[in-house]
């Protein structure tokens, strides 16, 4: 399998996009990872809606690094009060927090985002299914009563990974949850500027004049602390190939470049006026979803003989290229740089991949021949070269492939459908998503096991579910590692997903800026120097 690879050279080349100067103090230019399909990050777990989000909206917590233990602190609260008996929480909002369309932020708006949140994300499902009332009993004032102690609260609220929290006017979120909002009104530090939003090419946002950050005192980090924007307008330009992207950071037309080929790193930075930066700093975890419902992945049998041979390190390869300190192998269920990994179970992922083993093995499992929809996302390079190796490995092992190369959004699209591939559905698709993401049981979405409400590919695994719950209830740290472990060993028998291995990718920023967060691309505390 030849990995794709782009000549830096050529890039000066090509013609660049007209994105005009992105020197002035006031502007900030952006490159996303992807074009930006959905604005609602509750209805979607797309990466870059959720960057998009943490723009716009602002959240009850925000979330210090590892190096911190991934705190929950507070952000649009100024704190909450606890019962005795662990069962009553109560949040109290600051005054004066206002919506980008002029109105109060209220307890009620909180309540119904809360809700509309709830119904989508993981944490947020087992959250609401251990509370007996979630109210507004002021306007500053939210009520929390739980069946029993629930101590992870803030962090549910606070999250950073997929799904965020996002606060929203009550009118904007009592719309379905299963349905998108198009008004993307937050009362985050930035305000979305719909009237300049040109699909696949440019999304605008202004300073929010009428934020007012937290006065924790606090350092800003990953998304705690207070959010000061320097810049007064950010923009983002969609631009997928590699080469322009890379010429237009090179000239100065635009200031930051999210996720920077590999290939391409060396000589970018080999420009003084440009500097790497590991914004991802807990790395990115590949993996390969599959498709639960129809065959021929309804079957464990068949998914623990695709794992069987699928090798991350071809994958991770494919991605960063030879440079050894740019992944972190093997990568189980849980990510060896998070508390919960393990090495239960991991001779699956260590072991040398036998494809005439494999074959035998998928046709004693129930595999007859089906089509196999492979969606290759075509327009973020890291999931193409995935889906470029995953398909390679498929067909070694006798599969039947249909290799269906398409953009993000129409995987964002796609990946809903539970129809059979024949009518336009999928049998599986390639996923990233940061290692924090899956760290631990409670947040990690592709590990639940409880069918149509699970992540698209909607496995039925009530062991593992069992075993969350468990987790979730641990009394120490020791038990918690006790029960990853089990969880990881059920994984491997039902294989919800096939984790394709953890992997580090730079952002690229022009040299003159400063103050930039880790975690993930954050916008406010950058300024130019």
């Amino acid at each position: 399998m030849r990995r794709r690879t782009f000549v830096a050279a050529s890039a000066a080349a090509l013609a660049l996009p007209s994105l005009g100067r992105a020197q002035s103090t006031q502007l900030l230019k952006f490159i996303p990872q992807a074009d930006l399909s959905s604005l609602d990050p509750v209805w979607t777990t797309a990466t870059v809606a959720r960057n998009h989000a943490f723009l716009v909206y602002d959240t009850l917590y925000g979330q210090t690094g590892p190096q911190d233990g991934y705190r929950a602190t507070p952000q649009m609260v100024t704190g909450h009060t606890v019962s005795d008996d662990g069962k009553t929480w109560t949040l109290m909002l600051r005054d004066g927090l206002l919506f980008h369309d002029g109105g109060p932020v209220r307890a009620r708006d909180c309540v119904a985002s809360i809700r509309r949140w709830a119904a989508r994300d993981g944490f947020g499902q087992t959250l609401m299914a251990r509370t007996d009332e979630l109210s507004a009993t002021d306007d500053r004032t939210i009520l929390f009563r739980l069946k029993r102690p629930f101590p992870l609260l803030p962090n549910a609220l606070g999250k950073v990974s997929a799904n965020v929290c996002a606060i929203m006017p009550e009118r904007i979120a009592a719309t379905d949850p299963f349905k998108q909002i198009t008004d993307a009104v937050g009362s985050g530090p930035y305000r979305f500027r719909p009237e300049e939003r040109v699909a696949g090419s440019r999304y605008a946002y202004e300073r929010f004049q009428g934020y007012r950050p937290c006065e924790t005192g606090g350092t800003p980090e990953w998304t705690s602390g207070p959010k000061v924007a320097h810049f007064e307008r950010i923009e983002w330009h969609i631009i997928p190939d590699p080469a322009t992207a890379a010429a237009a950071l090179q000239s100065g037309e635009v200031n930051g470049w999210e996720r920077a080929i590999a290939d391409l790193v060396p000589s970018l930075v080999r420009n003084s006026r440009l500097k790497r930066e590991l914004v991802y700093e807990a790395g990115t975890c590949e993996s390969l979803r599959l498709n639960h419902v129809v065959p021929p992945f309804d079957k464990a049998a068949v998914r623990r003989a695709l794992l069987s041979v699928t090798s991350q390190q071809d994958v991770v390869t494919a991605i960063t290229g030879s440079d050894p300190s740019l992944r972190n192998l093997p990568c189980g269920f849980f990510p060896p740089n998070s508390p919960m990994a393990s090495d239960a179970g991991m001779d699956a992922l260590t072991s040398e991949p036998d494809f005439d083993r494999a074959k035998r093995d998928l046709a004693a499992g129930g595999y007859n021949g089906e089509r196999v929809v492979l969606l290759a996302t075509a327009d973020i390079a890291e999931l193409k070269a995935a889906s470029d190796v995953v398909a390679d490995a498929m067909r070694r092992a006798g599969v039947n492939v249909d290799y269906q190369a398409v953009d993000f959004g129409t995987v964002v699209q796609r990946r809903t459908s539970k129809k059979p591939p024949a009518e336009g559905g999928w049998s599986a698709f390639c996923s990233g998503f940061g290692s924090y993401d899956f760290s631990n049981p409670a947040i990690h979405l592709l590990l639940r096991g409880n069918g149509d409400r699970a992540w698209f590919g909607w496995p039925t695994a009530p062991e593992i579910e069992a075993l969350r719950d468990a987790w979730l209830d641990a009394p120490d740290l020791a038990t918690q590692k006790r029960l990853a472990a089990e969880i990881q060993v059920k994984a491997f028998q039902e294989v919800p997903y096939i984790p394709l291995g953890l992997f580090y990718v730079y952002s690229v920023y022009r040299a003159d800026l400063s103050g930039i967060l880790h975690g993930l691309p954050l916008f406010w505390n950058i300024r130019r120097t």
